[in-house]
């Protein structure tokens, strides 16, 4: 059996991850569960894996979580544990980023789904997954189809492909989307996520940091990764290789999919309870080029990436903020992009940071975000 860790195991990936052990129950052995403050679902979830380790938010001392078998535990020191093979980091923002190097120096193998980590600290997660000898397992739908893709071949690759379904505003006037409601920006077209993500999917800045995760992952400049809205969210990403051969990786928009094969890797396990792709049931796959002007957190996040330094922890921090204090009414959507931008337009980068200036600029970001008020 196969020792997991479940970080965030309360969110969209969490509780996504702990569907593919329902799946699989001789396979997997839960080890640990790390939520924040859902503590209702972290118990039923307790009740139901049976895990060795908790945590919680709320620390020890709460009476929601009764002790049955398990003990209270960090998330650093849950993802070392002797008995753990996998840490699947569904966790949001910077919350996972500490755990996630504990991981790695703990030579654990780490599925990421928290884009968050690796645009905050790519130099250091990529630098130390090389020295323990650790693969990052990409999950996110985009880079795991780029993953696939390149998975046997020798990696000469020209360009990548990223998809965007272009979000709830792929069509919407310009002039309106500065002023849409939290509940139309939460109502994706494609995928059902959790709430910060689903904000970002509207933004389009999931996908500015997804250019710049796929750049510390696979190690291919930003000027080579293009981005292209399909709608119909089936294509998930593409490579193109230097003789002019494409591939793609397709399947229905359920990160179930992306999830299980992180989970499996490097082996594919038939699960009867994941959706199949029907091509005529979808009938037709199209493309069409981003409005850079309809996307400005986009830009904004390719400008960071390529700047380096501390800029793209900086634009995460800012980011979480701002989409906080949308999702908490204290800003309109069109806040969000102007409080990134900024925070980094404020921002002295430090150009090769340690782990200690990734979270000094993580830290003044919030600061500085959330002291932004609409004009």
């Amino acid at each position: 059996m196969k020792g997991l860790v479940v970080l965030g195991s309360t969110g969209s990936i969490g509780r996504q991850t702990l569907d593919i052990v329902r799946s699989f129950p001789d396979r997997f052995k839960v080890v640990g569960l790390a939520a924040g403050g859902n503590i209702e679902l972290l118990a039923k979830q307790a009740e139901e894996f049976h895990p060795d380790l908790l945590y919680h938010l709320e620390g020890a001392s709460t009476d929601a979580l009764t002790p049955n078998g398990w003990r209270y535990s960090s998330m650093e020191e849950m993802v070392a544990h002797a008995d753990v093979d996998l840490v699947m980091v569904g966790t949001v923002g910077r919350g996972g980023l500490t755990p996630t190097l504990a991981a790695i120096n703990a030579r654990k193998s780490v599925a990421l789904a928290n884009k968050e980590v690796i645009v905050m600290a790519g130099n250091i997660i990529t630098a130390q997954a090389q020295r323990n000898g650790v693969e990052i397992l990409p999950v996110d739908s985009e880079p795991s189809a780029m993953w696939q893709c390149m998975h046997g071949e020798d990696k000469e690759i020209s360009r990548l492909l990223l998809t965007a379904s272009g979000g709830p505003f792929r069509t919407k006037p310009l002039h309106e989307i500065g002023s849409v409601t939290q509940e139309q920006a939460l109502n994706h077209p494609t995928w059902r996520m959790g709430r910060k993500i689903t904000i970002d999917s509207a933004t389009l800045m999931n996908k500015g940091m997804e250019v710049i995760e796929a750049n510390w992952l696979f190690g291919v400049p930003i000027d080579r990764i293009e981005v292209v809205v399909h709608p119909e969210s089936i294509i998930h990403s593409m490579v193109e290789f230097v003789d002019g051969s494409v591939k793609a990786q397709m399947g229905p928009p359920d990160m179930r999919l992306p999830i299980q094969y992180a989970m499996t890797y490097p082996e594919r396990w038939a699960n009867p309870n994941l959706p199949k792709f029907h091509p005529i049931e979808v009938g037709k796959l199209t493309f069409e080029a981003m409005d850079i002007e309809r996307y400005p957190c986009f830009s904004l996040a390719i400008d960071a990436g390529k700047r380096g330094g501390t800029y793209p922890a900086v634009l995460a921090a800012a980011d979480e903020t701002a989409v906080g204090m949308f999702l908490s009414y204290q800003i309109g959507f069109g806040e969000i992009p102007k409080i990134v931008e900024g925070a980094l337009a404020a921002h002295e980068s430090v150009e090769y940071p340690s782990l200690e200036d990734v979270l000094d600029a993580d830290a003044w970001a919030r600061e500085f975000a959330s002291r932004q008020t609409p004009e």
